[in-house]
């Protein structure tokens, strides 16, 4: 592991966060972290320094802070040594470019803050169950996953024969999406995402940043 005075402020149940652990996992970098509740009522002032809309995660590199999860892994793979996150190839990194704004255009609200959020974590909360907001949830992962199984390379992984940040952004919300089991199974309804999954999910940088639940 390298150490080159990193520090990642972010909640631990942050799914971008998460996405930000995975990329340093993956390069081989070591970090601090400092814990930021976002959801809390009062956010000390010196955190809405570094980010001035209160939301998480924020990458600190030698006094250098950087926010926006697809910014902070961007910079990460650029700035920092490790194995590269992005293809070379124009195309294939137009299609990584085009998967990680899909995923958070139109995937993470239905994956995460729909069925992860209330038919996993909330309930771990003993919040009551929100079966209507769930639906909604399926309907439009449904939409969404189709999506990016149409756009999935026929090779490894999502955008070639090696991994990227692409990889890691998906990565990220499915491994919250099929702890419901209602998103397990409409996920094996997509063959190609499903053995992309299978294989990425068992990488070590995902079992290393595993955030577990309340």
């Amino acid at each position: 592991m390298v150490s080159m005075a990193l520090v990642l402020h972010g909640y631990r149940y942050s799914v971008y966060q998460r996405i930000v652990r995975l990329t340093l996992a993956e390069k081989g970098l070591a970090y601090e972290r400092v814990e930021v509740n976002p959801f809390a009522p009062d956010l000390p002032a010196a955190y809405l320094a570094l980010h001035p809309f209160g939301r998480v995660p924020v990458l600190v590199h030698d006094g250098f802070a950087v926010y926006e999860t697809a910014a902070i892994t961007r910079y990460i793979d650029r700035a920092l040594p490790g194995p590269a996150l992005q293809p070379a190839d124009a195309k294939a990194l137009a299609r990584m470019d085009q998967i990680i704004g899909a995923v958070d255009a139109y995937g993470y609200w239905p994956l995460v803050r729909q069925v992860f959020s209330h038919a996993v974590f909330g309930p771990r909360l003993g919040r009551a169950t929100d079966r209507a907001e769930i639906d909604k949830g399926l309907a439009a992962a449904a939409q969404a996953l189709a999506a990016f199984e149409a756009l999935a390379a026929d090779d490894a992984f999502l955008v070639g024969p090696s991994l990227s940040l692409a990889d890691l952004h998906l990565g990220a919300m499915l491994a919250y999406f099929v702890q419901a089991s209602e998103g397990e199974a409409l996920l094996r309804r997509h063959a190609r995402l499903t053995n992309w999954w299978q294989s990425v999910k068992h990488r070590s940088s995902f079992a290393a940043t595993d955030p577990g639940l309340p």
